[in-house]
């Protein structure tokens, strides 16, 4: 009988092997941003790069040796070999930073997103440079030593060996190492596997508090009596966004047409808008809970009230229809509904459903609605980096498309092209909700208003998608679009002065910092918590509420 005999190695061996595997072949994506930083235009700097994978082996080496004398060097290594496998493939694939912030995005996701990202090279990557090795790891087996102390020994030798190479590296480059990573702060987070270990932690440590009280805001919150003069109750749709740019927005001057329908809608676009964050997971709850971005405290609003909260105190009806996944905890304490699970014939695909699924129920909700309301749909908008599952068949305009969701392998084109048609599915969602408020018109003095949660990156600099953090971000992962759309009654009843929502438009600097008194105030509700200076309506209104 045939049997395959395991690899038999020694212990001191193994560890070093793959202790090089890791610091060597794990880190190429840290190697690539050094070189980018450090020229070579003298021997000195030449020395410094060089010393850099021998000082981090010998790292790797003192912990796993270390970890060695209590039996756990294996399920380390197997550790360190995934985390840095799947953190340099994504590094190297989008240009991602691995931080707190991304460990918070990949716990938000949804199966669906998951799986959006998977592709036949991730898999073979992964598998061979990870899964491959982790299980190598478990598979050779370890030469016995003739005694004790020759199994001990020449592992305490080559961990003071290792510890003696690490101080002559800092004696002689610390000066040059530490002014690296302090010019270029984000530099560390390429570093395998610390990055994926720090992240966890710091998300770790940052939500050990989650489960503090409520904190209660708005409790004097009450409709305003001007809201109510006309005998209509106030209805007002806010449509959240997802990953829509701003600089792909024909209503901004882009030159393709991508928002032909709400070209026509009388809408108050604003070209100027920044958002909070550049994920959902931080941007949502940012822009819901009234603190400015300056001032946002992801902990406290974890915990503390909200835009919805105060507006179903105050006595409307608020609706939230989530297609994104998600609302990240802004809509826990409010009627909300999941869209994506009623699975709808040729709107919903593997788990995923177009925007329009978001409309399913919402003519009937809207014509049995007996007081002021407040509807929230958050769309899957053009979440990447499958933009092609984005739209259905008929808003495939431009062409030719990037219908994979390898982007990286498009060209620049089919990837725009691609985006691009999402942004067109997008103008026929909002411009949709613009439609169902003009039905109810006759009962309900109506607004909208679509903000997006952040932007995107399409391969600019080599970087895809999103979610950098906030102070190195390109502008194209924080310029976001923002429109207002008012019904003739609303604009009569609070003498709104077209000329001046134009001009201030056009010419403003907005962000999201302004959802919160703008939308208190669209649905006529009056509150301490309101802030006139961030009502972007409130310097063109010629009635008082």
């Amino acid at each position: 009988m045939l049997t395959l005999k395991r690899p038999r190695i020694s212990r001191l061996a193994a560890i070093l092997a793959f202790a090089a595997y890791i610091a060597l072949l794990l880190n190429i994506a840290f190697y690539r941003q050094v070189l980018a930083l450090l020229p070579f235009n003298s021997l000195y700097n030449v020395l410094v790069f060089v010393s850099m994978p021998v000082a981090l082996f010998c790292i790797i080496s003192v912990i796993l040796l270390l970890a060695s004398f209590v039996w756990l060097e294996r399920p380390l290594i197997s550790l360190f070999i995934l985390l840095s496998a799947a953190a340099q493939y994504f590094i190297l694939t989008y240009g991602i930073i691995v931080d707190r912030s991304m460990v918070t995005n990949i716990v938000d996701t949804t199966p669906a997103e998951s799986f959006a990202l998977m592709s036949p090279h991730m898999m073979i990557v992964l598998l061979l440079s990870g899964v491959a090795m982790a299980v190598l790891v478990w598979c050779v087996a370890y030469r016995p030593a003739a005694s004790w102390l020759r199994s001990v020994l020449p592992r305490l030798m080559a961990l003071v060996v290792s510890a003696l190479v690490i101080v002559l590296i800092a004696f002689f480059f610390y000066k040059d190492y530490a002014s690296l990573f302090r010019n270029d702060k984000q530099l560390v987070k390429a570093l395998n596997p610390s990055n994926s270990i720090a992240a966890v932690w710091s998300y770790y440590r940052h939500h050990q508090l989650d489960n503090l009280p409520l904190v209660r805001i708005g409790e004097d919150a009450h409709m305003a009596s001007q809201a109510q003069t006309d005998g209509k109750k106030h209805l007002t749709i806010l449509v959240v966004g997802e990953t829509s740019r701003a600089d792909n927005f024909s209503l901004g001057g882009y030159a393709r047409e991508t928002n032909p329908r709400l070209a026509k809608d009388d809408v108050f676009y604003f070209p100027h808008t920044t958002s909070c964050g550049t994920a959902t997971a931080i941007s949502v709850p940012c822009m819901f809970s009234g603190m400015p971005r300056k001032d946002y405290n992801e902990q406290l609003a974890s915990h503390q009230e909200g835009l919805l909260d105060i507006l179903q105190r105050a006595g409307l009806s608020v609706l939230w229809n989530e297609n994104d996944g998600g609302c990240k905890g802004v809509c826990n304490r409010v009627p909300h509904q999941n869209m994506t699970q009623r699975n709808l014939p040729g709107q919903c695909i593997d788990g995923e459903c177009y925007d329009e699924v978001l409309f399913d129920g919402l003519d009937e909700y809207i014509r049995n609605l007996k007081q002021d309301g407040v509807i929230v749909i958050h769309t899957i908008g053009s979440h990447g980096p499958t933009y092609y599952h984005r739209y259905p068949p008929a808003f495939r305009r431009f062409t030719p498309t990037c219908d994979t969701n390898e982007i990286q392998t498009c060209s620049r084109q089919q990837l725009i092209n691609t985006y691009d048609n999402s942004v067109l599915y997008v103008d026929y969602v909002v411009d949709k909700a613009i439609a169902l408020l003009k039905a109810h018109q006759d009962r309900f003095t109506t607004s909208l208003v679509y903000l997006s949660d952040h932007g995107e990156s399409l391969g600019e600099d080599g970087v895809y998608l999103h979610g950098l953090p906030y102070h190195i971000a390109p502008d194209t992962q924080k310029h976001v679009p923002m429109l207002i759309w008012l019904s003739d009654a609303y604009q009569a009843q609070y003498g709104v002065d077209k000329t001046c929502m134009q001009t201030r438009a056009a010419r403003d600097a907005y962000s999201q910092d302004n959802l919160f008194s703008t939308m208190l105030a669209l649905a006529g509700v009056q509150t301490q918590a309101y802030h006139a200076a961030d009502d972007i309506l409130a310097p063109c209104r010629r009635v008082n509420e």
